[in-house]
């Protein structure tokens, strides 16, 4: 059994970890160390604003004057997703950082496998972090309930959830 946890735009998360009062505007992120910054994240203010990903933060402002444009915040970044690990190996040893804001937790044991990831999305959504987590049979499955899930999803087939999903949910990207 594998449980996938995922924090959601980790880098805009991240970003504004200590800007709680931005949560209700649009903000829209940027890597200032790219050549051309374009926004790589937005929050679902912003979203509801029609800006989208790849803009760069002149058309964002264009569109929405209103835009916070931040940068990322690698320390911000780093402890971040510390936490999350330390979080995932309070479940089980076998712990993988997948990804920037994912990691796969491998279970030995199913016995509150369920019960013990959604008190780590309860822990983390208390210190202000969205996350949300997918429980599968596979490492694979387990990512793409993960991306569904409102905040936990179980699957116990992973051949019947994956044939009932529309084949854009399974390009993530």
């Amino acid at each position: 059994m594998f449980a996938t946890i995922y924090l959601p735009n980790f880098y805009l998360q991240a970003a504004l970890r200590h800007q709680p009062e931005l949560t209700s505007k649009p903000v829209g992120l940027i890597d200032d160390q790219d050549p051309k910054p374009v926004l790589i994240q937005l929050n679902q203010a912003a979203e509801d604003a029609s800006l989208h990903r790849g803009m760069t933060p002149s058309q964002g402002l264009a569109r929405y004057l209103y835009l916070v444009v931040k940068t990322r915040l690698r320390n911000q970044e780093k402890t971040l997703g510390e936490l999350l690990l330390q979080l995932a190996f309070s479940l089980a040893p076998y712990v993988e950082a997948t990804a920037p804001g994912l990691c796969t937790v491998q279970f030995s044991d199913r016995k509150n496998v369920l019960r013990n990831v959604e008190g780590v999305v309860k822990q983390l959504s208390e210190a202000g972090i969205a996350a949300q987590a997918g429980i599968a049979p596979t490492p694979d499955a387990s990512l793409l309930a993960a991306h569904l899930a409102k905040p936990v999803l179980q699957i116990e087939d992973a051949k019947d959830f994956l044939a009932s999903l529309p084949i854009e949910t399974l390009v993530l990207g």
